[in-house]
């Protein structure tokens, strides 16, 4: 199995749509670091796209994922800091 660390909006984008996550952020966080992916029905706070992505381009993160696995559907997914991303 491979992973892939991204800021490329659209394979983002694609990826947690397709497992059928969303952009959210914990209630009431202020700071943009507090950006996540939620799976989940009850999420703390559901936030645009576009917040999202400002989220992740305000604090240098970027989306690291697996792209190959048993499961094509596989969740493993994580926001990490842009300086750790693999060469």
């Amino acid at each position: 199995m491979g992973k892939f660390g991204t800021t490329e909006y659209s394979r983002i984008r694609h990826w947690i749509e397709e497992r059928g996550g969303h952009p959210a952020r914990i209630k009431n966080a202020s700071d943009s670091e507090t950006v996540r992916v939620d799976f989940s029905t009850e999420t703390e706070e559901e936030i645009s796209w576009d917040e999202f992505f400002q989220g992740l381009d305000g604090s240098r993160l970027a989306f690291l994922h697996r792209t190959r696995a048993e499961d094509d559907k596989a969740r493993f997914g994580k926001i990490i800091r842009r300086k750790r991303l693999p060469h």
